[in-house]
């Protein structure tokens, strides 16, 4: 989606882990190689998307912009928008502030919870679409905590489709990284399209 000498930006497919798990299996990281086009180094993601979200993953292409790209995202300077489809009837736009926590257990491993001695998370949604008890959303959010978008949605009653892991029905993760803004010099700006797997729920509400 974009490819510069300093930064790329791809269009990470769902279902396709970023880095290599204990399990094995295919990451990201098995087409890095491809990816190096001439360059000394490696590319390098500069920040995390879940194995099951598809949509833009920046990476770095040198050490130096690897470290740019990494306070960006770290001090919260990075814009980050997603597209999901939830289920039931949200309000129209609003802020979701509730900490989030790791926890584990020996039956269902780990996941995050909203938790008051978690870390502090805030993200800002408005819906764009709504039919047949879905709805289209946008998320931004304001940081970074891991499966933060999945955690506030189901906190606020609408989890997303295909997240069963949090309360959704089963089936595919209806969640996208939609835009990636960088604030370089100059500004890098990529979109990524709607998957398939999320195109018939999308059009239910009203995308086209």
């Amino acid at each position: 989606m974009f490819q510069g000498a300093e930064v790329l930006i791809l269009d990470k497919p769902a279902q396709l882990a970023v880095h290599a798990g204990p399990k094995g299996g295919p990451s990201l990281e098995d087409w890095l190689p491809l990816l190096r086009q001439g360059k000394r180094h490696l590319p390098q993601p500069a920040h995390r998307l879940d194995a099951d979200t598809a949509g833009c993953l920046a990476l770095g292409r040198t050490k130096p912009a690897l470290a740019a790209l990494g306070r960006l995202f770290a001090e919260g300077r990075a814009g980050k928008t997603y597209w999901a489809v939830v289920t039931g009837e949200p309000a129209e736009d609003g802020v979701c502030e509730a900490p989030l926590l790791k926890r584990s257990s020996k039956a269902e491993g780990w996941r995050m919870v909203v938790d008051p001695k978690g870390d502090a998370a805030r993200t800002a949604w408005r819906v764009l679409g709504r039919g047949a008890g879905l709805a289209w959303v946008e998320l931004r959010p304001r940081t970074g905590r891991t499966h933060q978008l999945r955690v506030h949605m189901a906190h606020l009653g609408h989890p997303i489709l295909g997240d069963a892991r949090y309360g959704g029905p089963p089936g595919a993760l209806h969640l996208l990284a939609r835009e990636l803004v960088l604030p370089l010099d100059p500004e890098v700006r990529a979109t990524a399209p709607v998957p398939p797997h999320m195109r018939e729920a999308m059009t239910r509400c009203g995308w086209s």
